[in-house]
């Protein structure tokens, strides 16, 4: 497994090394006179690279602490239901194709 990697992270350089030869040639940058500079291509495609892996990252970060949030939830919920079920509060049901029985 180890060699496979080792390949696989030798290949992907060998692609960022020979991308980066070959695009070489300077794209002009314009922003309303905010910007006005001259960038080379390779280097303006790895940026906008690494700027969508972070947007990317920061947008798993948010969606787990989401999903962390409601599963919180979901779980005090539930342990409320199971204390009120104890204590008899709450008659379990018992739900089938289109039936609802009491257990």
């Amino acid at each position: 497994m180890k060699l496979f990697y080792t390949i696989i992270v030798m290949l992907v350089m060998i692609f960022i090394i020979t991308f980066s030869l070959t695009n070489t040639e300077p794209v002009n940058l314009k922003y309303y006179g905010f910007i006005d500079t001259s960038v080379e291509t390779y280097l303006l495609i790895f940026i906008s690279f690494g700027v969508g892996i972070i947007f990317a990252g920061l947008m798993g970060i948010v969606e787990r602490y989401r999903l962390s949030r409601k599963a919180s939830r979901l779980t005090k919920k539930v342990k409320q239901l199971e204390r009120d079920l104890a204590k008899g509060e709450i008659v379990p049901l018992k739900v089938e194709e289109g039936t609802v029985e009491k257990v």
